[in-house]
């Protein structure tokens, strides 16, 4: 099922994409556009094409050569085929959330977070630690707001994982993000963990009016936390409406009977 969603302008236009590995097509044909402001959950089954969407928005994967389009705030990163010369500069406006934090280990919470200010300043300022005060006054700040401003001192192998996914979103703050893209961000962490980043990424969307698009496996979470849901299955969108409308009709025709493994908690079910 597809519902249409009226044309949105801002954040991401993603238009007739397409991507192919091999003989299997990851993206076909898709179609999507999400305004500055909105938070949108992307769901379907494992291999739908969730990551590829996410990533190819951004640049990092190239799209097939076509009539296909991205677009981040009216900036073209990608056509037919070819990455735009200036796609970093569009990528600098967006901070891009992993499942797996993409910390430095080695490097303590506070000079991880420091590094989504190498935007700012002189590549080698920031390779000797010279940092501004003003963006280490805007690291701890962005630490206390995010709940693990105690552990910025600690090295960043030795945290949670929730600790660790909180520390990579006070680096996007840090980062002067204008939306943020997540990709799984909660697959690895456990309820708590992932009620709390979850709810981080609410309130940067309510309060900062950030644009936030998060991939998820958990089709409750979606629901509770994202009013628009976007559904791939096979490469295609299947659904784009709002997370009210996913009853048991449509999330059987999205992941097939067994959807109700796509549930995280017990009584969640639509």
């Amino acid at each position: 099922m597809t519902t249409p969603n009226a044309a949105a302008s801002g954040l991401v236009q993603v238009r007739d994409v397409s991507k192919t590995y091999g003989k299997r097509k990851a993206l076909d044909g898709v179609s999507v556009s999400v305004a500055q402001g909105e938070m949108v959950a992307l769901i379907g089954p494992s291999g739908s094409g969730k990551s590829t969407l996410l990533r190819s928005i951004t640049g990092l994967i190239p799209i097939d050569a076509g009539k296909g389009t991205i677009a981040i705030f009216g900036e073209t990163v990608q056509s037919d085929g070819r990455t735009s010369r200036n796609v970093r500069r569009s990528r600098a406006k967006l901070g891009f959330i992993f499942q797996q934090f993409n910390l430095v280990g080695r490097l303590s919470l506070f000079s991880n977070v420091m590094l989504g200010a190498l935007g700012r300043i002189p590549g080698w300022q920031g390779f000797l630690g010279m940092w501004p005060r003003a963006d280490k006054e805007r690291a701890m700040a962005a630490l206390h707001r995010v709940g693990v401003a105690d552990y910025a001192s600690q090295r960043a192998n030795t945290l949670s994982g929730g600790q660790q996914q909180r520390g990579a979103i006070a680096r996007a703050i840090v980062q002067g993000a204008q939306a943020i893209l997540a990709d799984e961000p909660v697959a690895s962490l456990d309820p708590v963990s992932a009620r709390k980043v979850m709810e981080l990424l609410v309130e940067l969307n309510q309060r900062d009016g950030l644009g936030v698009i998060v991939t998820l496996h958990q089709v409750d979470y979606a629901i509770r936390y994202c009013k628009r849901v976007i559904a791939l299955q096979a490469g295609k969108v299947v659904y784009d409406g709002p997370s009210s409308g996913l009853d048991s009709e449509t999330l059987i025709g999205i992941y097939g009977p067994e959807f109700e493994d796509a549930f995280w908690e017990e009584g969640a079910k639509a």
